[in-house]
């Protein structure tokens, strides 16, 4: 499942693409599959490990294209273990929500990226967020979980704040905005629910299949009750 979208943040292979907080790697899979060369960073450990044994299993399979490489490393979004401008784009895919001060990471993102290339920004939207978080203060108050609840605008001055453009932005996700209300109301870590367990089974087969229903669905939805808030931003020359 992608929140970024690749029409409005397209990848050249051969680009080198930084995938910050890449957690479990669906970006960074999906950036490699397109000819980018690849890092992966996290501060899990575990989850590195796990996207670098993905990475070795796309090339054995065939899934790699051209010569296109890419490496999942543990690092700290405070101190990105990479000189300046070492990156042609840069993904931040739910991410920044976790961190205390975005401000240094915003301005990290903005370091290692070069003049000219692109940065895709992916946060929680703020009115599905704001009804998990009344819902259940277990949604949100665990070790790493959600510290703050953003605001377009506050996208938006954070960008602005470090000398990137914004370029664009759209909501994604509108189908998970009620699992995760409906998650939050019976107890985020009660897995009885039948309703819950119903609609994750609903959910599992539109990722798997995509049926043109919920595929529209979804997009007439997404500007209302969209999840996710993308925002595409550019490193002035």
């Amino acid at each position: 499942m992608l929140t970024v979208d690749f029409d409005r943040f397209p990848i050249v292979p051969g680009e080198r693409v930084l995938d910050l907080g890449a957690g479990a790697g669906r970006h960074s899979f999906a950036l490699l599959r397109r000819g980018a060369h690849v890092v992966a960073l996290d501060y899990s450990m575990s989850e590195m490990e796990s996207v670098n044994g993905m990475f070795a299993a796309m090339r054995e399979a065939g899934e790699v294209p051209g010569d296109a490489v890419a490496l999942a490393v543990r690092g700290d979004a405070y101190r990105l273990p990479f000189p300046d401008a070492s990156f042609d784009k840069v993904v931040a895919a739910e991410v920044l929500e976790h961190l205390p001060d975005d401000a240094r990471a915003f301005a990290e993102l903005e370091r290692v990226l070069k003049p000219g290339g692109k940065l895709a920004v992916t946060v929680p939207r703020w009115f599905p967020e704001q009804v998990c978080w009344a819902l259940s203060d277990a949604y949100h108050e665990v070790e790493g979980g959600h510290v703050r609840i953003y605001k377009r605008s506050q996208i938006m001055q954070r960008l602005r704040e470090v000398k990137l453009a914004p370029y664009g932005s759209h909501h994604a996700h509108a189908l998970h905005s009620p699992y995760w209300w409906l998650k939050c109301a019976v107890g985020v870590d009660n897995d009885s629910s039948k309703l819950v367990q119903t609609y994750h089974k609903m959910l599992v087969w539109d990722i798997m299949k995509g049926p043109k229903t919920t595929r529209i669905g979804e997009t007439v939805l997404n500007p209302i009750l969209g999840k996710s808030l993308v925002v595409y931003a550019n490193k002035r020359r």
